[in-house]
């Protein structure tokens, strides 16, 4: 099995930004924790600031990979295009979201893309990832 996952702006600065709302680690040392829990399932990982990166990215698997995990951060709530872009696609896409959104501003208690999305998990830190792809698996 093969899961990407894709994290959109501001998500390379994890561990850094905003600890009391995203902790203290980086997504490339839970990525190693993630592929430990499942040394079964290839984990491939990309990560852009830049909207038509993630949007092409998409596109690019959105067709061989047998899953797609999504955090596409602030695109989540303004984002249109990406909306599209997972409708386009064949490959399944979980929305995921480190903070709960809805406990948080009222302009992130919209999304643009959960509506093309298989499902959401949102509000467990970072295991919102691990257990994303344990709903992936039992597609």
């Amino acid at each position: 099995m093969k899961i990407q996952i894709i994290n959109g702006p501001n998500l390379n600065l994890l561990g850094i930004r905003e600890p009391s709302v995203y902790g203290n680690g980086s997504f490339e040392d839970y990525l190693e924790v993630l592929r430990e829990h499942f040394p079964e399932v290839e984990i491939d990982y990309f990560q852009s600031n830049v909207e038509g990166e993630l949007i092409n990215k998409l596109h690019e698997v959105g067709f061989s990979a047998d899953g797609i995990v999504l955090n596409a951060g602030a695109y989540t709530h303004t984002s249109v295009a990406l909306h599209d872009a997972i409708r386009a696609i064949q490959t399944p896409v979980v929305e995921v979201h480190i903070s709960n959104v809805h406990a948080r501003e009222e302009f992130r208690h919209k999304s643009m893309i959960s509506a093309a999305c298989k499902g959401v998990i949102l509000g467990f830190g970072m295991d919102s990832y691990r257990l994303a792809i344990e709903a992936l698996k039992e597609l």
